[in-house]
């Protein structure tokens, strides 16, 4: 074996324990609600963290994500087998997602609304209901959870799988071009904490108050896809998300007093209207500034072929007026 060979399969086998491990960390944040049983949260951050791992290393990355999901179900008690049926679902979706965002141009900056809308209804709608009908038809199977329950498990397992890709994929998909450099003015950072900071204490001040005033929060969403498109929606939406999940855990605010259909649907509902909001409107702005800058260059090329066009002409004018006339004839 080669040392380039040895050198790949190092790689390759460190990609794959890093893609695990994260798998396995975000599962865990997911399990640390306790909303609802230990096999079903509100929201799985691992979802939206394996789709950006394959759109990232490829569809090769896939046994990190088996493994990660089949730890992460050994440790809360399930058996071999149902676990590693959940694993098959929690490996699956996301690769039906990045097939799919592919098949539609997708690309990775997110800064076009097609790949906004490609994320939603591709990436996340359609791709997770994968990973739901598996889960849900293991969990019932495995006799974990009772059949009547089915479809309000489906729409549990569904929407939390959505939410990770809608809440978590924008924020590592931002993260992968962050550079912390001197160009960034004092002023903008300002702002960009005053965003995240404000976006933290109204979610806060929503989910302790008697009164339905949640909504709050859209207009910090709107500030920050606004002036920071992706990079700045996609932080602010995951901080409300959590915050509202907490909230939701310990039954304050507008979750207090509600059963726990009326609070899973208050919560999902949010959190979906928030990240559809912030990733939407994130993509429109980019879009529109990106036309604006192409226009902006064409402007700068045809002024530049006119001036040149200028220049020839007027060469022309003072070569044709300097140049030596030849002599008349003088007449006989």
């Amino acid at each position: 074996m080669s040392g380039l060979t040895a050198r790949r399969l190092c790689v390759a086998a460190l990609t794959f324990l890093a893609v695990a491990f994260a798998y396995y960390a975000g599962a865990w944040l997911g399990l640390r609600d306790e909303l609802l049983r230990r096999q079903l949260t509100p929201l799985w951050p691992a979802t939206g963290l394996a789709l950006v791992a394959i759109l990232l290393f490829g569809r090769r990355i896939w046994p990190g994500i088996a493994v990660g999901s089949l730890l992460v179900h050994l440790s809360i008690g399930l058996s071999l087998p149902a676990s590693a049926a959940i694993a098959v679902g929690n490996t699956l979706a996301p690769l039906c997602a990045a097939y799919l965002l592919r098949r539609a141009g997708f690309r990775l900056e997110c800064d076009r609304l097609r790949d906004a809308l490609a994320l939603v209804f591709l990436g996340a709608f359609a791709a997770m209901t994968v990973t739901a009908t598996i889960t849900t038809g293991v969990l019932v199977g495995a006799h974990v959870l009772p059949p009547h329950d089915w479809w309000i498990t489906w729409l549990i397992s569904w929407s939390s799988n959505a939410m990770g890709v809608l809440v978590v994929a924008p924020v590592l998909l931002a993260a992968r071009k962050f550079r912390l450099t001197s160009r960034v003015g004092a002023r903008r950072a300002l702002e960009a904490g005053l965003l995240i900071g404000g976006t933290f204490v109204i979610a806060a001040v929503g989910t302790v108050s008697p009164f339905d005033v949640l909504f709050l929060v859209f207009p910090f969403l709107f500030w920050a896809a606004w002036r920071f498109q992706l990079a700045g929606a996609a932080p602010c939406v995951l901080v409300s998300a959590v915050v509202v999940i907490l909230a939701a855990e310990d039954g304050t605010g507008p979750f207090a007093g509600d059963t726990l259909l009326a609070t899973m649907v208050t919560l999902q509902a949010f959190v979906g209207s928030a990240a559809l909001t912030a990733l939407l409107l994130a993509a429109m702005v980019a879009e529109r500034n990106h036309t604006y800058a192409e226009i902006e260059q064409a402007c700068y090329r045809l002024a530049d072929v006119m001036s040149l066009r200028d220049r020839a002409t007027r060469h022309a004018e003072s070569w044709h007026q300097s140049a030596p006339r030849p002599p008349r004839s003088s007449p006989r």
